[in-house]
């Protein structure tokens, strides 16, 4: 699907999640359907084990609750969530279709030795799938500050253009900023 930007109200689902470790052993995960004009027409949530590697299945059953056909791109929120459930984004991409654009704020020395302590029995699996998921790239927001992403079905300028359009302030797009407030309240709300 090509993603044009120069569409006055493109929609983009915005996915982030929260969890606790010492709450329950599953985290929460929203998506928020949002409008370029930062109407917001659509909300779905999904569960993945903490520590497991079921986030891939989650997102995909996310996005399909959602039933839409007018969204046009993605915006995740980190592919390593849930305490190291690893999201595969080329199956993302591969299965719905959809440009995705997935974002960090920090820089990384790298993860591997976190799998290796913490999940001795599936370390590998969960180090080859970080790594098909590519590189993350340093872009600048218009907002004058340096995120990282990935871009599946879209150039780096694309992703940079697309966050740009969705992101008001800071380094936050609208969408994930508003999915991270609704799972965080959600995991609150029920688990405390």
């Amino acid at each position: 699907m090509k993603l044009r930007l120069d569409k006055p109200a493109i929609r983009v689902l915005g996915i982030a999640e929260s969890f606790n470790r010492s709450l329950n052993k599953n985290s929460i995960i929203a998506g928020v359907v949002m409008r370029s004009d930062f109407i917001v027409d659509g909300l779905a949530m999904a569960k993945c084990t903490v520590g497991g590697m079921d986030a891939t299945d989650a997102v995909i059953s996310l996005y399909k609750k959602l039933g839409r056909t007018d969204i046009n791109a993605i915006i995740l929120s980190g592919c390593v969530i849930s305490w190291y459930n690893v999201v595969d984004l080329n199956a993302v991409y591969e299965t719905i279709g959809l440009p995705l654009v997935c974002i960090t704020y920090e820089e990384s020395k790298g993860i591997k030795d976190f799998f290796i302590k913490n999940f001795p029995d599936d370390w590998q699996f969960r180090v080859e799938v970080y790594e098909k998921n590519g590189a993350r790239h340093e872009v600048k927001l218009w907002t004058g500050y340096t995120v990282f992403i990935r871009c599946l079905g879209i150039d780096l300028n694309a992703g940079r253009r697309l966050l740009d359009k969705f992101t008001l302030h800071g380094r936050i797009p609208e969408p994930v900023r508003l999915s991270k407030l609704i799972a965080r309240q959600t995991m609150k709300f029920m688990f405390s």
